[in-house]
């Protein structure tokens, strides 16, 4: 008889997001022709770019040629989409990056699970709460991360509570761990890490030999030019420090998936005996083990994002997002709501009025004003008592929420 991998049994009980789906499509059910709006989900809603539009495309032209067809693909990326990486993510910003040190994958969700599996199973582990589920989720499965326990945490996990007190953005602790997961901006509090806070991080992870798996799937939406966008715009990140990026949330490529992993050459762990091994070489094993590369198409659709064209038509889809964050945030300040960030993430962090819980008040939001959030608590016990609200939508339909919501809960919301 075939054993189970019994570390899926300490997985909570549900995923977050298709448990919200289950149900709001409950919801649906019973009430037939119900106009909901999601703000849930972090999906983009705006179709591609032009510019993207047009290189897929041509992509396709090619690939109905023989001149042109190309079968399986570099597992790493192709060389004109690295490049366009290596000069307008980090050349841009004074960043020196190989490219022998970028792996072009099909999303950084897919990245952020896929990378425990170079690291040894005794890892202790680091994990701010709340936290995107798949961090945890991911590390459970491996069995790095105990049992859940009746708190909603996992015995093996040190948790830095991200908090009002802390402006979601806790400091690292005193004691070591060996990987730390960051997101800045964070999915789903939307803070954001400045250089002092970021560097502490990264002073911590060299004192402790610790590495750091750094999140910036939602660099693009950071307005502020000083704030850092790269992890190794910090002194001694390249040590201590992989990056993961996605084309999904600053280019609209939830449905194309492509994103991409930086793991510098100096980024080393230890084997059990001492050794330093250089982490790249075991994630490029990884890669060509399991993978077989993005999609020429999408490749060449996510080259034409770094194009003139193309950066001035994903920069005006990001401010259209971000239009409908300051909205969305000035309009539930108004109704009396506790909100926060929304200034350089696509998602507000809002207190649940009177005291309710995460779902409960999910659920009010629901029924009362047609509108799907994200419950916090999915996202980890220091979530309870707040929900997640997504800018990723139409003006139409984030100025009608603000209109329902407002009826429905301006009267002491706070």
């Amino acid at each position: 008889m075939a054993r189970v991998n019994e570390h899926y049994r300490n997985l909570a009980a549900n995923y977050l997001f298709p448990e919200i789906g289950r149900r709001v499509a409950a919801f649906a059910e019973a009430n037939p022709g119900a106009e909901l709006i999601r703000l849930g989900i972090g999906d983009v809603t705006l179709p591609l770019a032009p510019a993207v539009l047009r290189a897929l495309h041509e992509a396709v032209d090619e690939m109905g040629s023989a001149q042109g067809f190309r079968g399986y693909g570099p597992e790493n990326g192709y060389d004109f989409l690295i490049e366009a990486i290596l000069e307008h993510d980090y050349g841009t910003r004074g960043i020196a990056t190989r490219a022998d040190e970028v792996f072009v994958s099909d999303g950084s969700k897919q990245d952020a699970a896929n990378i425990q599996e170079i690291f040894g199973a005794d890892c202790s582990l680091l994990l701010s709460d709340p936290v995107y589920p798949v961090y945890i989720d991911s590390n459970v499965m491996a069995g790095r991360a105990g049992a859940l326990g009746p708190d909603g945490r996992h015995a093996k996990v040190h948790y830095q509570p991200a908090t009002e007190a802390n402006g979601f953005a806790p400091d690292p602790p005193e004691q070591r761990a060996d990987l730390a997961y960051l997101c800045s901006p964070n999915n789903p509090t939307g803070s954001v890490l400045d250089h002092a806070r970021l560097a502490r991080w990264v002073n911590w992870a060299r004192a402790n030999d610790a590495t750091l798996i750094f999140d910036a799937a939602y660099d693009a939406f950071i307005q502020d030019p000083a704030l850092p966008r790269s992890i190794y715009e910090i002194p001694g990140a390249r040590e201590c420090a992989i990056e993961m990026r996605s084309f999904s949330k600053r280019a609209g490529f939830t449905g194309l998936r492509c994103a991409y992993t930086v793991i510098p050459a100096e980024c080393t762990g230890s084997t059990s005996t001492g050794e330093r091994v250089p982490l790249r070489e075991l994630f490029r094993r990884r890669h060509a083990t399991k993978f077989n590369g993005v999609p020429y198409i999408v490749q060449r659709a996510a080259a034409a994002v770094f194009s003139a064209e193309g950066r001035k038509q994903c920069a005006l889809q990001v401010a259209h997002y971000m239009e409908n964050a300051r909205c969305l945030r000035e309009g539930l300040a108004t109704a009396g709501f506790k909100v926060f960030a929304g200034e350089h993430a696509p998602y507000l962090w809002v207190r649940t009025p009177g005291g309710l819980g995460s779902w409960e008040f999910f659920e009010r939001l629901l029924a009362e004003a047609r509108v799907v959030s994200t419950p916090g608590v999915g996202f980890g016990p220091a979530g309870e008592g707040y929900v997640r609200i997504s800018a990723f939508n139409s003006r139409e339909n984030v100025d009608e929420a603000l209109r329902r919501i407002t009826r429905a809960f301006s009267t002491g919301a706070a």
